[in-house]
């Protein structure tokens, strides 16, 4: 498989000179310049309906919206025609429409919601199959909406990560963390975009819930590997998070009340040419709990966005996007006494992103962001003279070009200049560490979209980049799928490429991780992705997807925890205390495989929605100084994983199997179950121990038991299962909406373990060891309501 990649570049530039040779062959036979190009919205709040799919009955040709609702078809034959829009949860759009020579033709397409109120109006079917769909969405991606998200059953509320958690081939690491590793990578492989803009710390609570208020969300894409040449920087994933534009037509708002926050979501037009979209987020703990019960600090967390749209004329949009997160830990571990020990932590984020989108002409369309982001920690513990300042800011500039060449043809072309800085400084009483790095990163990509015939569909890309550190590295990644449509319900797609990540994140416990790049100690780190796919429609709007995958990974990096045992230092501070600020020492270098298989059977609209997963997977890691050289499992390797996320609307189950018309009463029930398996995780035991005997000066003169490790994860903890539950009440008035509701977080109470406990206990000068098991998260039960208006 690596000598592939060897000849890659040349493999691109023939399918590059094949697909321009082909369609300029054939140039000389057209007639006509027709093109339709225009917006597909929601008709009830004008936000932009991303991956739409747009359809010619006739021709059985067609497009998709972009991340803007956009669409083109280019070089259509001047006739009469169909024009069919579907998208899930939508009624289907259908308009005739008639084409004369040359014709530029605009049409924005507003989409009606499915759920009907009325017996009187009557379900357009889905005219577009879902075969057509799945062989337009790109290999390994995963769309979720809002409505999908908070469906789930989760701890307390509603989370993005732990949904996604859900999904096969994303594993977390216990209860305690929303952090996902995607295929075998780790989080810091990981890509999150929020409105076109990096996030470096997607999580609160040390990990245990993520930073994205879901009701702020409009569409999550989840790509899983073999990403295209638009996405660069990471090897595993990309989660790109759009948020709502806002409410075009009418304010409406939206309020939850959970165990856990209070939140708020508000939308409203501005005038006639925009929107404006805002939320909030806050806990509540520190104002409650906190001030009863000793043992609660006093801890709270809070996020929000706001988002401006305007809609400056037919051809250009203008949004503003702004997203902020904040962590608040004041503990304090005795507060009956005033002079009790205790410390300070507070860290958060703020993104920032100016978008502009522009139909340069009825076949081109631009994309261009000014983006900001900024992550910090401060950490001031003044019993013990211990501060933390951690910071990285990034500014980031790009750009990207859809060139809608013909029905056949597609290009697109993009840059990115990003430009990274980051700090670390440490003050302790026995050391000073102070590192400030300024990073640059250019990027170009090119990619065509190439449709020989309606059976194929090749899309190939190169992405070239330049990082600018203590020592410059460039690189150059070949990107390619190719798409068969292998009879009228099924397709095969294969992808594979290389990518390339210059950053690498430190994990720390109780501590915020801390960012660190390429420099003159540590190169990149690369991997090369091989994924083969097969889609099959099966009958009552459900989908069936395999895939399987193959994953190397060179150059990739382990915190070293005797770091600090091995570094030495020449500097020194003012005050003549060591000053720590390179790099040398801080990882561990290594490689990697990963392998899996994927099953996904999904199902997103009618009464029952969901899916059920099975995933199997096995990583390997080998790296230096650790385990004698010998690869290993890491700890997040789960061999067989099953998922099954059941969403059931009471009301309408009748309905759906006897293909009447959904309905929508007064009052309504849903119930939601989640059921997840996992097969133990890979754990280091003991192989042997040995006493250690007293010295003459040691006080009681007692023994003691010390353990010697296995191989690094040679053994397994038992499976882990859990199966929640939601039950939701729907009340519906003219205007508004009432939602109560009931979540229980395992709800079988089953003790999965975490981690094994080894205590000695020393009874009548005998020596003994207690082996017990520390298990996760017992059955937690939550209430909340949520009211739309």
């Amino acid at each position: 498989m690596i000598k592939l990649f060897h000849h890659m570049p040349n493999l691109v530039l023939l399918i590059f000179i094949v697909g321009f040779l082909s369609y300029f062959n054939s140039l000389g036979q057209a007639t006509s310049e027709c093109t339709i190009n225009g917006f597909v919205y929601d008709s009830s709040n004008g936000e932009a309906l991303i991956g739409a799919n747009i359809y010619l009955k006739e021709l059985k040709i067609g497009s998709s919206s972009n991340v803007s609702g956009f669409f083109v078809i280019p070089n259509v034959k001047p006739s009469n025609y169909t024009l069919l829009v579907s998208y899930v949860g939508y009624k289907t759009f259908s308009q005739e429409i008639t084409l004369v020579t040359n014709e530029v033709k605009r049409i924005n397409v507003y989409l009606n919601q499915e759920a009907i109120l009325e017996s009187e109006v009557v379900v357009i079917a889905d005219s577009i199959k879902i075969i057509d769909k799945l062989f337009n969405k790109p290999v390994s991606r995963i769309d979720l909406s809002p409505v999908q998200i908070s469906k789930v059953p989760q701890v307390i509320e509603s989370d993005l990560l732990r949904t996604l958690q859900s999904l096969p081939g994303i594993v977390p690491l216990s209860d305690f963390s929303s952090a996902i590793y995607v295929r075998g990578g780790t989080p810091d492989q990981n890509l999150f975009l929020v409105d076109g803009t990096d996030v470096y710390n997607p999580e609160h609570a040390f990990g245990l819930f993520s930073t994205f208020n879901t009701d702020a969300i409009k569409n999550v894409e989840v790509y899983k590997g073999g990403f295209g040449a638009e996405y660069g920087g990471r090897l595993s994933s990309v989660i790109n998070i759009t948020n709502n534009d806002g409410n075009r037509n009418n304010f409406e708002g939206k309020a939850a009340l959970s165990l856990l926050s209070l939140n708020a979501t508000l939308q409203t037009p501005i005038g006639k040419i925009g929107s404006l979209s805002g939320s909030l987020r806050r806990t509540y703990i520190d104002q409650t709990l906190a001030k009863i019960i000793d043992d609660v600090p006093d801890y709270y967390f809070l996020d929000g966005n706001v988002k401006a749209f305007f809609d400056i004329d037919q051809s250009n949009k203008l949004s503003i996007s702004y997203f902020g997160s904040l962590d608040n830990l004041d503990f304090v571990l005795d507060k009956d006494r005033i002079e009790s020990i205790g410390f300070d932590y507070i860290w958060g984020n703020q993104t920032g992103s100016i978008n502009w989108r522009t139909i340069l002409s009825p076949k081109i369309f631009g994309n261009f962001w000014l983006t900001g982001s900024k992550f910090f920690s401060d950490f001031d513990f003044d019993n013990f003279e211990l501060r933390e300042e951690n910071k990285i800011s990034d500014v980031t500039l790009k750009g990207a070009i859809d060139y809608f060449f013909s029905e056949n043809l597609e290009f697109k072309f993009g840059f990115e200049q990003k430009n990274v800085s980051g700090s670390l400084k440490q003050n302790t009483s026995a050391a000073r560490v102070d590192v400030s790095k300024h990073r640059k990163l250019f990027s170009l990509y090119f990619i065509s979209y190439w449709k020989p015939n309606p059976l194929w569909n090749i899309e190939t890309g190169i992405r070239a980049e330049y990082f600018d550190s203590d020592k410059d590295y460039r690189n150059i990644d070949p990107r390619m799928t190719i798409k068969y449509k292998l009879t009228e319900s099924s397709n095969l797609k294969f992808s594979t490429g290389l990518f390339t990540q210059y950053a690498n994140r430190i994990p720390r416990l109780f501590f915020v991780s801390v960012w660190t790049s390429a420099d003159e100690n540590y190169q990149g780190s690369t991997a090369s992705h091989f994924i083969l796919g097969y889609q099959k429609a099966l009958p009552y709007k459900t989908e069936l997807e395999i895939e399987f995958y193959y994953k190397s990974y060179k150059n990739i990096y382990s915190y070293n925890h005797t770091f600090l045992a091995d570094v030495s230092t020449n500097n020194y501070s003012e005050d003549n205390l060591p000053l720590f600020n390179s790099s040398k020492g801080l990882f561990n270098r290594g490689n990697g495989t990963s392998l899996g298989l994927e099953l996904l059977f999904r199902k997103d609209s009618g009464a029952i929605t969901g899916w059920a997963a099975y995933s199997y997977a096995n990583t390997k890691y080998e790296l230096e100084m650790i385990n004698k050289g010998i690869s290993f499992p890491p700890r997040h390797d789960r061999t067989h994983t099953i998922n099954i996320v059941t969403n059931i609307d009471i009301s309408n189950i009748e309905n759906e199997f006897l293909g009447k018309p959904f309905i929508k009463p007064d009052k309504n029930w849903t119930l939601g179950f989640s059921f997840t398996y996992y097969s133990g995780q890979p754990i280091t035991l003991p192989s042997s121990v040995y006493v250690i005997n007293s010295f003459p000066d040691w006080v009681g003169n007692q023994k003691s038991i010390a353990i010697y490790p296995s191989s690094i994860n040679e053994f397994r903890l038992p499976y882990y299962a859990r199966l929640d539950f939601s039950l939701t009440y729907n009340i519906h008035y003219e205007g508004w909406t009432l939602s109560p509701y009931l979540q229980i977080f395992n709800l079988l109470n089953r003790k999965n373990v975490w981690f094994i406990e080894y205590e000695n206990e020393i009874k009548l000068g005998t020596v003994t060891q207690k082996v017990s098991n520390v298990s996760m998260f017992p059955l937690l039960p939550s209430i909340g309501v949520q009211c739309k208006f």
